[in-house]
């Protein structure tokens, strides 16, 4: 019997028994089966389809037939590892880095971002000889150990977290919900300080700094885009200071951008990182991933004297996958297809934020957009509960959705960039229908609460007694 063929509940029985309990599924009350999966839309073992919103892993669709067959051909031909000459492995490098800045040259090929940025931490330490990284808030790199360190995103979570001394977190540059906004005359500036400021403490403590990694636009922090410039200034302090500049593409890479290419290049042709990691995109679902460097980099990592291998890391199949996601986010134009309808999608809901003020913030770049609910606009209380009800009202209406960042009040859309217009105006109408419901029970809560309070104070002007009792209507209380 094929996996598909089982019992839902039995496949959740298995689950319960032989998996993690720390590895976390979705919608945990009422999983969502899969079974397969085409261009946008994912299928359950009903049949039912539902709208992909948030798989920046399907870069160019789920299962796209050029990707699969590529594959399927290599795979029947020759798979081994990279000790052997082939050339699938130097045309996609080839391929890859005609895509970024001349100076970022060399390839090392690994199979996930936490193995990227795993690989890219010991690139940085063995070129700078220095053992500091600067982080910043909110920040997720990845499950390995050396990553968890760097991540705030995760070792927050601890209570009993110790934070590592080489380990330094700045201000997220969040001109939204920041410490310096976007009514500051020069927000990029003023976040770039704050990372001078910690290596000039780091100095004094003898510490020195090997590298300041940040995604180029935070994704699990909350959907934030730095402000342009900010790349460029903190790039001047840290190699002031002997340390690297390493930008994570890992979620925001090949073209969800739109405009260009890497979400890095946002910032301006004059920023170029010295370490660029990737993974997610870069194989539509197949395990791989890579980190570009310079040539200077490159030969400080070999003068260390120890061979770097990966036993899969750049096999013929996978870089036969890479080359076929390449030629798809071409030949279908999925950069200029994220530009458009990442543009009509913010357009849409901007319109919705006219109308429901639970929306505080619409922001992104392409096809990675961010949708901050509050509670007040001005005080920006986070729309918590409110967040997570929509994404589980959605799901009900089949659309899969996201809701991330500290607070997780961040609506997250990163959805394959084959992604419609048709699929942004579907999405949005129904997240109007959502936004209006909770609107209209939150005033029917307020208005039984004024009459209750009302009839308790006409009771106690007569004297008289009344007993007040909690009614629960949804995650509202009265």
């Amino acid at each position: 019997m094929s996996l598909d063929g089982l019992e839902k509940k039995k496949t959740i029985d298995l689950r319960q028994k032989h998996i993690g309990p720390s590895c976390k599924i979705f919608f945990s009350h009422d999983p969502i089966k899969i079974v397969k999966a085409k261009g946008q839309y994912m299928y359950d073992e009903k049949g039912q389809r539902y709208l992909d919103c948030i798989n920046n892993v399907a870069h160019v669709g789920h299962c796209h037939p050029d990707v699969v067959k590529a594959g399927a051909e290599q795979m029947g031909l020759l798979n081994t590892n990279t000790r052997f000459l082939h050339d699938n492995l130097v045309l996609y490098a080839q391929r890859l880095q005609a895509t970024l800045p001349d100076k970022l040259s060399v390839c090392y090929f690994v199979n996930s971002g936490s193995e990227a940025n795993d690989l890219a931490l010991r690139l940085a330490w063995q070129y700078t000889g220095n053992k500091d990284i600067i982080t910043l808030e909110n920040a997720y790199h990845g499950h390995v150990s050396s990553l968890i360190d760097i991540s705030p995103y995760k070792f927050h979570q601890l209570s009993d977290a110790e934070q590592s001394q080489f380990v330094h977190v700045a201000p997220s540059p969040d001109v939204y919900r920041g410490k310096y906004r976007a009514d500051h005359p020069d927000a990029a500036t003023a976040y770039a300080d704050e990372v001078k400021d910690i290596i000039e403490k780091a100095h004094i403590k003898g510490h020195k700094i090997a590298a300041f990694i940040a995604e180029s636009l935070q994704s699990c922090g909350g959907q934030v885009i730095p402000p342009v410039g900010y790349f460029q200034q903190v790039a001047e302090h840290v190699r002031k200071a002997g340390g690297v500049f390493i930008t994570d593409e890992v979620q925001v890479g090949f073209g969800r951008v739109g405009s260009r290419f890497w979400a890095f290049q946002l910032q301006g042709d004059d920023f170029v990182p010295d370490i660029v990691t990737m993974g997610k995109p870069i194989g539509n679902g197949h395990p791989m991933s890579c980190v570009v460097t310079t040539r200077e980099v490159a030969e400080a990592f070999m003068s260390s004297g120890m061979e770097y291998f990966n036993t899969f890391g750049g096999n013929p199949v996978s870089c036969a996958i890479g080359l076929a996601v390449l030629d798809v986010i071409e030949k279908e134009d999925l950069r200029g297809n994220a530009l458009r309808v990442g543009q009509y999608l913010t357009n849409v809901l901007e319109k919705q934020k006219q109308k429901h003020p639970l929306i505080g913030d619409i922001r992104g770049r392409g096809l990675f957009v961010g949708v901050e609910l509050v509670k007040d606009r001005v005080k920006l209380t986070p729309a918590t509960a409110e967040a997570q009800e929509v994404i589980y009202k959605l799901k009900e209406q089949h659309v899969l959705l996201s809701a991330d960042g500290p607070h997780r009040n961040v609506l997250k859309f990163k959805p394959p960039l084959c992604f419609t217009t048709e699929d942004a105006d579907l999405v949005v109408e129904k997240l109007d229908s959502i936004l209006t419901g909770i609107c209209l029970l939150a005033a029917d809560v307020l208005r039984m609460r004024s009459e209750v309070l009302c009839c308790y104070f006409l009771h106690s002007r007569v004297g008289g007694s009344v007993r007040l009792e909690g009614k629960r209507f949804g995650k509202y209380r009265t």
